[in-house]
């Protein structure tokens, strides 16, 4: 399988065509969201929230990654499937790349990883093996624990040079696009403007990025119980689901 055919096709959508991404975490929802035509199925560490209850992407393991991404990749026949690095899978270029490929034998087309300077010469082995890499700036989720919560990004001249530095230090070592979670509108756009790869935002408000990222669930809204500000929800899945069993449960009942 040639990695790179998909990569290279979203990256040359800078500029001329917006890039759509969702997570998908199974295999009949990546079915449905490919056969709508999304662009890019991210299997996101957030899976460790929405399909396995934790308070975090902190507890989301490698093994966690493998069996989502293999569920999501036997679903899907045109979208780019990126897989998640998880936490403390790529502290060491020779683990990361290890990671990688198990990612990639599990399905994943391409890998995700969070961070900028430090994670450089993680990114370009990785690319160096043949194998497409996103990078993440930001808000980045599995560093919530050191930062104390969730917070917005690209607030000072300083926060946004240093967002940026770490961009181009990613765009150096070879990524085909870059995830930007958080980020103000000013410095999303900034970025933006001044990378050759496309930024694909979450959280970054509307058309200051090359794409956009949101959580499944967010969308359907299959998960009612905690709904990020800036995420749109288009239908009512969990209130579906609760009439339909409630239906059952009447006609069960007589």
């Amino acid at each position: 399988m040639n990695l790179l055919k998909k990569a290279d096709h979203l990256r040359a959508r800078k500029g001329k065509a917006p890039v759509s991404a969702l997570t998908a975490y199974d295999y009949a929802t990546a079915r449905l969201l490919d056969e709508a035509g999304v662009d890019l199925l991210l299997v996101g560490d957030s899976l460790g929230m929405v399909v396995l209850g934790y308070p975090d992407t902190t507890h989301v393991t490698l093994d966690h990654m493998i069996h989502h991404t293999s569920a999501v990749a036997r679903g899907t026949q045109n979208a780019l499937v990126l897989g998640d690095l998880p936490i403390n899978s790529y502290p060491d270029p020779e683990t990361a790349l290890t990671n990688a490929r198990k990612l990639v034998d599990a399905g994943a087309q391409a890998v995700k990883l969070e961070g900028g300077l430090r994670q450089a010469e993680k990114v370009r082995a990785i690319v160096e093996a043949g194998i497409p890499v996103v990078g993440h700036l930001g808000m980045l989720p599995q560093r919530v624990k050191e930062e104390g919560g969730y917070k917005k990004k690209g607030k000072t001249e300083d926060e946004i040079q240093a967002i940026l530095d770490g961009a181009f230090a990613l765009q150096d070592a070879g990524v085909f696009a870059i995830v930007l979670e958080s980020v103000l509108p000013k410095a999303s756009r900034l970025l933006t403007e001044k990378l050759d790869v496309p930024t694909i935002g979450i959280g970054c408000g509307n058309g200051h990025c090359d794409g956009e990222i949101a959580v499944i669930t967010d969308v359907i809204g299959s998960y009612p119980w905690f709904v990020p500000p800036f995420a749109t929800q288009r239908a009512d899945v969990a209130g579906e689901i609760t009439k339909a069993v409630k239906g059952y449960l009447n006609a069960l009942n007589g």
